[in-house]
């Protein structure tokens, strides 16, 4: 059975940037980083918010939308919750993570998601079919991935893996990682720049009696 690795501050040889530092994201303009991970510490007001309604049981919330990023008004997110301790934190970080995005792209339009999940919404290692996406899971677990040297990427997708799952089918040559919550992932999609590059590896995470809820929240360069 593999294991689920922590994450270490280098891991040689993965195409993948790992650090604390917001500027680090620009090292996705690097031909072998697929990758770029910052970590950071939760805000306890974002965390309160973020857990409050992940108590909710109410709808799930699925929410995706193209806006302009000048025009657009971050409050407005989830406004059915203001009430909630935090939601003013809260908005505010999608904010600057959706201007840093922005900014780094060169970019005044996105597309954003915001799910909420009790289920692994892709179960298997795969590759995004986008230029680039930043990944952020506000509470519960973070999303998996594998570094270069311990994916068979010939065995991705259906065709590759003959219907079987990723522990069955070769594709998982190594330690699966995983990024941690309120951590910012940012990866390169199968059409960067316009062509095939080497993107980054990745699946939604299965939850856990401890953890049976997240939110996820995504950026799209459209």
């Amino acid at each position: 059975m593999t294991a689920l690795a922590s994450l270490s501050p280098t891991v040689a040889g993965s195409h993948a940037v790992i650090s604390d530092d917001f500027a680090d994201l620009a090292r996705i303009y690097e031909p072998e980083v697929s990758l770029c991970l910052i970590r950071r510490l939760s805000e306890p007001a974002i965390e309160c918010f973020v857990g409050e309604l992940l108590k909710q049981r109410g709808r799930p919330i699925e929410l995706s939308q193209a806006l302009s990023v000048e025009n657009f008004d971050f409050s407005s997110l989830l406004a059915e919750y203001r009430e909630l301790d935090g939601h003013d934190a809260w908005w505010r970080d999608i904010a600057r993570l959706t201007a840093v995005f922005c900014d780094l792209l060169e970019t005044g339009s996105v597309g954003l998601s915001l799910r909420t999940l009790d289920r692994a919404m892709c179960p298997r290692f795969h590759v995004d079919h986008v230029p680039c996406r930043l990944v952020c899971t506000y509470g519960g677990l973070g999303t998996e991935w594998l570094a270069d040297e311990d994916v068979d990427r010939s065995k991705l997708g259906m065709a590759g893996s003959k219907g079987r799952s990723d522990e069955e089918s070769g594709a998982i040559l190594g330690r699966i990682r995983a990024m941690p919550a309120y951590a910012v992932g940012l990866m390169k999609g199968a059409v960067w720049n316009g062509q095939g590059y080497p993107s980054a590896v990745h699946r939604s995470p299965c939850p856990t009696p401890d953890q049976p809820h997240r939110l996820l929240f995504t950026l799209d360069l459209l």
